[in-house]
């Protein structure tokens, strides 16, 4: 039986012993796609993963995809987000599959946003 958790949880496909207790996590995967993008974090989210997810993806709930999708560089997902490190953002696309609200764009570096179009 799996546990009901909101589906913008990583844990939400994780299922439960005797009703009570969750199981071994098993952690959903982010695949490389052509539409990530490179990003250097910004003071404004210095150790605020929610508040980037928020602005990329339309949702706080979502802050965990930047550690998925970069287990060599966050290690622990609020410490680890610092300002001027670089890291790749997941896509819109790639997020929307994991079961997120994705709704807007993903910035590039070079300013321009590109859209959603899921």
């Amino acid at each position: 039986m799996a546990a009901k958790y909101n589906h913008n949880s990583f844990i939400k496909n994780t299922s439960l012993i005797d009703g009570i207790f969750l199981d071994v996590n098993v952690l959903p995967q982010i695949y490389e796609t052509m539409s990530d993008e490179t990003y250097i974090i910004e003071p404004e989210y210095d150790q605020r993963p929610e508040m980037l997810a928020y602005k990329l993806y339309g949702d706080t709930k979502l802050w965990w995809v930047f550690a998925l999708r970069n287990p060599d560089i966050i290690l622990d997902p609020i410490r680890d987000f610092k300002s001027g490190t670089g890291i790749v953002l997941p896509s819109a696309g790639s997020v929307k599959s994991l079961g997120g609200n994705a709704t807007t764009g993903i910035p590039t570096t070079n300013g321009k946003t590109i859209p959603n179009i899921l």
